[in-house]
């Protein structure tokens, strides 16, 4: 029964870790936050004037969306992806996680998972009661299933309908696919339904970020939103582009938003409009530029023979794999690592690792966005002294990491 499932789960890591740190620094203890991602940059004026503009809109708006909103990202997405979408094909939902859960109800099927995979996708699937099929990656893939690993799964029943989903740049690893190309040409020859997780493809550091979209549209549905590039986490406005192809779980999500959440709050939706309809090119560079920045630093000072890790590729995440720690879980030496150097780290089990890989996501946004922004200028470099003076906690959590790990 659903009810029992339910009673099996609990609350996302992602934010737990968010409220035990907090809580931790109530009682007056130093604690380095690499555990909860979220942007560290502040809405851009022109929308944040937006929602002061529209604060008196108090009706209830079209399930679907708003329509003008609608419209305004179907240009948007139309002009990036270089194929034409319409209001019709976009969904407005209260972040695109709630979109995604409601999603993983109306699918029948099997959910493809590639591990590692965010935290939510699992305990949807299950609340959804879809059987879950995972794959488990390669570093030397970026973290990212391979066309071939795709199509074994899909050979073992090729009547079965399956949904794929792909988080590229991903969360928790920080890197981007590169396989886009192969794993298209499986969703076309399987009638592979994607779900591709775009939520950080605004934040990828290189300047030709692709989607698999651009290979294989009619199979993709595209999740993003205003939270990471826009810094508008708690605005909560997240959608869906839902080709015509696949018009039936586009009619299918609506009923079942119609019986949920009704209708995005109206305000944001009207300023989500501003944020689509201008400019904000230099916004998006320079969070970018210091996010790569940052990153890069956090990597290279990382990187030794007791830790590997990956160069970042976008968002604000790395995945470092602590060798030789002679611990049991990585739950158990996340707890350590807080214990004993007060840096909040996710261990890798919550994203699908075995609990015996030590890896564990490490958010580098321990900063004042604003501040940050404030000081640099528009594609300046940014050296060293400089992250040490405007990122303080994140050079000094990096170094207690560092400092920790060669006692392993």
């Amino acid at each position: 029964m659903l009810k029992d499932l339910v009673k099996n789960l609990k609350p996302s890591s992602t934010l737990m870790i968010n409220e035990i740190s907090k809580q931790m620094e109530d009682q007056g203890k130093k604690i380095f936050k690499f555990g909860f991602g979220q942007s560290p940059f502040r809405v851009p004026q022109d929308v944040v004037e937006e929602l002061k503009n529209n604060a008196y809109q108090n009706k209830y708006l079209p399930m679907q969306g708003l329509f003008e909103l609608r419209e305004t990202i179907a240009k948007y997405t139309s002009k990036k992806k270089n194929y034409e979408y319409n209001s019709g094909n976009v969904i407005i939902g209260p972040g695109s996680k709630e979109l995604m859960f409601l999603l993983h109800l109306i699918f029948d099927g099997e959910i493809i998972l590639p591990t590692p995979s965010w935290v939510s996708y699992t305990p949807q699937a299950i609340l959804g009661r879809n059987k879950i099929q995972i794959i488990q990656t390669k570093r030397e893939n970026n973290w990212f299933p391979t066309g071939e690993e795709i199509e074994k799964i899909i050979l073992k029943d090729k009547k079965k309908n399956y949904l794929l989903f792909l988080n590229s740049p991903n969360n928790p690893s920080g890197q981007v696919c590169e396989r886009l190309d192969e794993i298209s040409k499986i969703a076309k020859k399987y009638k592979l339904i994607i779900l591709s997780d775009e939520i950080y493809s605004e934040l990828s550091f290189s300047s030709n970020y692709k989607s698999i979209s651009s290979f294989c549209p009619e199979k993709t549905i595209i999740s993003t939103g205003l939270s990471k590039w826009c810094g508008a986490g708690g605005w909560r406005l997240g959608y869906f582009i839902i080709p015509d192809s696949l018009n039936n779980i586009n009619k299918m999500i609506n009923v079942l938003a119609s019986e949920t959440f009704s209708a995005v709050s109206a305000p944001i939706q009207y300023a989500a409009i501003k944020a689509y309809e201008n400019d904000h090119t230099k916004y998006i560079k320079k969070s970018k530029n210091i996010l790569k920045a940052v990153g890069e630093y956090v990597y290279s000072n990382l990187k030794s023979n007791k830790i590997l890790i990956n160069k970042p590729q976008g968002g604000f995440y790395l995945m470092p794999e602590f060798l030789n720690t002679k611990l049991s879980t990585s739950s158990e030496m996340c707890d350590r690592i807080l214990k004993d150097t007060g840096v909040a780290l996710l261990p890798g089990s919550e994203f699908g690792f075995n609990s015996n890989k030590m890896l564990a996501r490490l958010s580098f946004t321990d900063f004042d966005g604003k501040i940050f922004m404030d000081e640099i200028e528009d594609e300046e470099i940014i050296d060293y002294e400089k992250i040490k003076k405007l990122a303080p906690k994140v050079v000094t959590g990096v170094d207690k990491l560092k400092k920790w790990s060669e006692t392993l």
